[in-house]
C-alpha cells in the first residue's frame, strides 16, 4: 500500500509541475497554485525518503521522476551566470507599501546608484514620493504610481489598464544612448478564486505593448503575476524577464519577511541584461527588483 501511494503521489507531482498549464484554472485556483510553483519541489525529498524506506527499486525511480521534472524546469535558475558587463541604465521597482512609516528609508536605500526608479502604493504627501523628488531632477507621477529618473523625461502620460483609477502611466526616458519607453504598472491583485481583474489588466497591458513600436522598452512594476503564472505568458514574450536573463535564483519579491514568489518585475525589449536582483525595502510588504541594462548604439 505504501509502495502504490508513493508512485501515485510521485506521478502527480511530476504531471502538476510539467503539466501546470494544462489544468484548468479552477475559478482562478490554479494560477495562485503556479505562483507557488516552485515549492512543490519541498515535496521531492518526502518522497524520495519514502521511497528509499521501501528498498524497491520501482519505487525509487518512480520518486525520482517528480526531482527530474523539478531540476530541469527550475535548476536552470540557480546554475545561470549574469552576463555582466557595461550597462547604460540602472534600474529598480518597488511597491513601498501604502501604510508603511518607513518608505523613505526603503527609497533612500534601493534608489543609491539607480538610473530610473518606478514606485507603486505611493500615498499623497507622502515620505517615499517626497525622498525620491529630492534624489531625482525628472519625475512623473500619477496617483499611486511614478517614474523618477536621472535622466529628463520627454513625454508622459496616464496609461489605461482597464481600471476604475490610475494605476498606469508611460514615459519616454531620454538617455545619453537614445531614448527609451518605460511603462510604470500596479495590476490588479490576484487571490485564490478572484484573479478575472487581474487577467483583464493583463490583457490590457499586452495589447498596450503590441502597439508600442518603440525599439527599446522597459515595463516596471508590481504585476500581480508570478514568474511561473500561465497568465505572464502574455508578456514574456514578446517581453524579456531581467531576473530570468541575468539574475541568479527565483528572485523572489513577497512577502518581503519570507518571500515565496514574484509578482514584481523588470520586463524589456531592444535591450540586454547585464545583472538583476533583489534588494530588501524597508517597511514594505514586498522587495524591490533592481536590474541593469545595456542599451548599445
Amino acid at each position: 500500500m505504501l509502495r502504490q501511494s508513493i508512485v501515485v503521489a510521485a506521478g502527480a507531482l511530476a504531471l502538476t509541475l510539467g503539466g501546470h498549464r494544462l489544468l484548468p484554472e479552477l475559478g482562478g485556483f490554479t494560477p495562485v497554485l503556479e505562483s507557488l510553483l516552485p515549492w512543490l519541489g519541498l515535496a521531492v525529498p518526502v518522497l524520495l525518503v519514502c521511497a528509499l524506506a521501501t528498498r524497491s527499486w520501482r519505487v525509487i525511480c518512480a520518486a525520482l521522476l517528480p526531482a527530474t521534472v523539478w531540476g530541469v524546469m527550475f535548476g536552470p535558475a540557480f546554475l545561470r551566470t549574469p552576463p555582466g558587463g557595461p550597462s547604460d541604465l540602472s534600474v529598480a521597482t518597488i511597491n513601498v507599501g501604502a501604510t508603511n512609516g518607513d518608505s523613505a528609508d526603503a527609497i533612500r536605500a534601493v534608489s543609491r546608484g539607480r538610473d530610473l526608479v518606478a514606485a507603486q502604493e505611493l500615498t499623497a504627501g507622502g515620505p517615499a514620493a517626497e525622498e525620491l523628488d529630492a534624489r531625482f531632477p525628472h519625475r512623473y507621477r500619477i496617483a499611486t504610481v511614478g517614474l523618477w529618473s536621472r535622466f529628463p523625461i520627454a513625454e508622459a502620460r496616464k496609461a489605461d489598464i482597464g481600471l476604475d483609477w490610475a494605476r498606469a502611466l508611460r514615459a519616454v526616458v531620454v538617455t545619453p544612448k537614445g531614448r527609451v519607453t518605460v511603462y510604470v504598472m500596479h495590476l490588479a491583485s490576484a487571490r485564490p478564486g478572484r484573479t478575472s481583474q487581474r487577467d483583464e489588466t493583463l490583457a490590457y497591458a499586452r495589447r498596450m505593448i503590441d502597439k508600442d513600436d518603440s525599439p527599446r522598452l522597459l515595463l516596471l512594476g508590481d504585476l500581480n503575476t508570478a514568474t511561473t503564472d500561465r497568465k505572464r505568458t502574455g508578456l514574456v514574450p514578446p517581453l524579456s524577464d531581467a531576473q530570468q536573463e541575468a539574475g541568479r535564483g527565483f528572485g523572489f519579491t513577497w512577502p518581503s519577511a519570507f518571500p515565496v514568489t514574484r509578482p514584481d518585475h523588470i520586463l524589456y525589449r531592444g535591450m540586454t541584461a547585464t545583472s538583476a536582483g533583489v534588494e530588501p525595502a524597508t517597511g514594505s510588504d514586498h522587495r524591490a527588483a533592481v536590474a541593469s541594462l545595456r542599451l548599445g548604439t
